[in-house]
C-alpha cells in the first residue's frame, strides 16, 4: 500500500554521520576522533552544492553503537552503513548512493562487522 501525502516521509533520504566524541582513554575510540566532524561538514557542503537534490539531509548523530568501525554513517530509508576516511570515500557515498540510489560495496559496513573494511 503506497503511503498517503501526510504518511510520505519527509526526507527521501536522511544521512546520519556520527561525531560522537568519548573519553580519549575510552578503549572502543570514537568517531570525532577519526575526523567525522570535519567528514559531515565536507558532506553537508557537497550536497548543497548538487542541484535537484531532493528531499535529503545531512545530519550528525550521536552515538551510533559502532565506535570501532568509525567513522560511520548509516543511510535511511533503506538503512545502509557505511565507513569513510578520505574525501573520495565521502564523494563517492554522495555521488552514488545518495544521488544515484548505488551502494557503495567497498564502504558497506555489514552488521557483523568487528574492523573497517580495508
Amino acid at each position: 500500500m503506497d503511503p498517503t501525502p501526510s504518511e510520505k516521509a519527509f526526507y527521501d533520504i536522511h544521512v546520519f554521520c556520527c561525531v560522537n566524541s568519548r573519553d580519549p582513554a575510552h578503549p572502543r575510540g570514537d568517531c570525532a576522533r577519526r575526523g567525522a566532524v570535519e567528514w559531515h561538514a565536507y558532506l553537508k557542503g557537497r550536497a548543497k552544492t548538487i542541484p535537484n537534490l531532493g528531499q535529503v539531509r545531512i545530519n550528525q548523530s550521536g552515538c551510533l553503537d559502532r565506535c570501532e568501525l568509525g567513522p560511520v554513517m548509516v543511510i535511511y530509508p533503506q538503512g545502509v552503513w557505511y565507513h569513510y576516511r578520505t574525501a573520495e570515500d565521502v564523494d563517492e557515498i554522495l555521488d552514488r548512493h545518495v544521488v544515484a540510489g548505488e551502494r557503495v560495496e567497498r564502504l558497506l559496513l555489514k552488521n557483523d562487522a568487528l574492523h573497517p573494511p580495508v
